[in-house]
């Protein structure tokens, strides 16, 4: 689907169908307002008749009005002004897009004159409108012997001034690139576990350095991570026959020698727990286990797309976490890749084991900042929901930026403390540390865990557990979250080095 900015009279624009804003105090917006009048006050009367009332995402289809050039027009309600925030501006995207599936249309052309949000930013609606639409089209079959037949909509305009027209046309280029990752991550986490393992999550960072010339792809296998002491890593794939793997992806973008940001994503592409065995109702579901790898393949791939202008790594620990007569067992102690030992006193706590080896490995890069990403703790689901991920962190400027880069890209983060007074409760009798705290804040303690191994570099930590996937339905599967976050933080990292030059 290609997106394009159009200007001029919605009256004389030639489309299929032609989408207006109404709010729920019948005012008219600009758009709606210039239609009416072309068509001789008909809008004000179906709004004085009470056929569209305004209310958020309620839709009136239109046919052929006389003195307008469109075949169709769509009245979408915008809702009360007070009431208007992302997400209901998502609701009315959403809104659209049902008619644009119902419809079949070919194209559309979207004159909502920027209120349906109460963001006054031409860039941050347009990039949010095309990121949405995207979202909603996208359509799972990889693994089904029918495939879907495709939407047939091929063009979405966007109606602008002439003077928003350079804003909304970088938006379009950014919100394409973030789209493109947003379906890269999806695509990813959906695909079952018996396709998507390790070696197949490795395979494809190289195809993504394949089509970019900005990034290159290194894979260290198993004989490699022994050889480096990448101890903890192996231990939680030691019960698989999928080898374990560590993707290292790199955008080089910026200078040779300029300090790289770095996302480290958990890759368990299946998690049984291992030996401490989960239950089996709803164990289908830990093929979303790697969507922390997803979110850094998809992170990667709008950054490569952008070709934004400084270093960016993407760094996988790929493992799959099975039970077997290899397998790690619990009261196991490993030495990891920093020295420090640990008491595995649950093997279904394995995403801090793969993560704590890959936070010291990319200490050699000398980082500006590291990010992990990581479906780690269903205790972060207890504490937030499903709305924002959680972030912790041991730097309070890169608190501030994800949650500045959260808000921006409507994909939100909250904060949770990372206090000493937490790290008691990893103590062990047998090792350094244990890899469980007990029942009491287990998102915090995971974090707490992962600390021990980041203090050589600015760092935070990124739950996703209650972000990255639906349970519900027709909505299950990933969601590509947090795609969008982890892009506009690299966004404004690289708005920083623009400024500084």
């Amino acid at each position: 689907m290609d997106f394009e900015i159009v200007n001029g009279n919605v009256a004389t624009l030639d489309t299929e169908c032609l989408v207006i804003g109404v709010a729920a105090d019948a005012a008219l917006t600009p758009s709606a307002t210039a239609i009416n009048s072309a068509a001789q006050g008909y809008l004000s009367d179906l709004v004085a008749a009470g056929d569209i009332k305004g209310k958020t995402g309620e839709t009136l289809l239109l046919q052929r009005l006389n003195g307008v050039s469109a075949k169709r027009i769509l009245v979408v309600g915008l809702g009360k002004a007070d009431e208007r925030h992302d997400r209901s501006y998502k609701k009315v995207i959403k809104a659209i897009l049902s008619q644009v599936k119902a419809l079949n249309l070919k194209e559309i052309t979207i004159a909502l004159d920027g209120e349906a949000s109460d963001q006054a930013d031409t860039y941050r609606q347009t990039r949010l409108l095309v990121e949405t639409a995207t979202a909603e089209l996208y359509q799972y079959d990889a693994t089904k012997s029918k495939k879907a037949d495709p939407y047939a909509i091929e063009k979405f305009a966007i109606h602008l001034s002439e003077d928003d027209t350079e804003e909304g046309e970088g938006a379009l280029v950014d919100g394409a690139a973030i789209a493109n990752g947003m379906n890269t991550a999806r695509e990813l986490g959906n695909l079952p576990g018996n396709i998507c393992t390790p070696t197949y999550l490795a395979d494809q960072a190289k195809e993504l350095a394949n089509e970019y010339d900005s990034v290159t792809c290194e894979v260290l296998d198993e004989d490699a991570m022994r050889q480096l002491g990448m101890n903890c890593l192996l231990s939680v794939g030691n019960g698989s026959e999928q080898p374990s793997q560590l993707i290292i992806i790199k955008h080089n973008g910026g200078e040779e020698g300029d300090k790289p940001h770095v996302l480290v994503g958990k890759g368990i592409t299946f998690d049984t727990g291992g030996i401490s065995l989960k239950p089996g109702a709803k164990m289908d579901e830990m093929k979303f286990d790697m969507c922390g790898a997803a979110s850094v393949m998809g992170a990667m791939t709008a950054i490569a797309e952008m070709d934004l202008p400084i270093n960016i790594y993407g760094v996988i620990a790929a493992a799959e976490n099975m039970p077997s007569g290899h397998a790690t067992k619990p009261g196991d102690i490993v030495t990891t890749l920093s020295g420090q030992t640990v008491e595995i006193l649950n093997t279904d706590a394995e995403g801090r084991l793969v993560l704590c080896d890959t936070l010291t490995y990319v200490e050699r890069f000398e980082p500006a900042s590291v990010v992990d990403i990581a479906t780690l703790t269903g205790a972060c689901i207890v504490a937030l929901g499903h709305v924002p991920s959680g972030v912790m962190t041991n730097d309070e400027d890169l608190a501030q930026e994800l949650s500045v880069a959260g808000d921006y890209a409507s994909d939100r983060v909250w904060r949770l403390p990372l206090w000493d007074d937490y790290q008691e409760l990893l103590d062990s009798n047998f090792a350094d540390i244990a890899n469980i705290g007990g029942p009491a804040a287990g998102t915090i303690t995971a974090g707490c865990f992962l600390s021990r191994f980041t203090k050589a570099y600015r760092w935070a930590h990124i739950d996703i557990a209650g972000t990255a996937w639906n349970s519900a339905g027709k909505a299950k599967g990933a969601t590509g979250r947090c795609v969008p976050l982890l892009a506009q933080y690299m966004l404004n990292q690289a708005a920083d080095v623009i400024d500084d030059e």
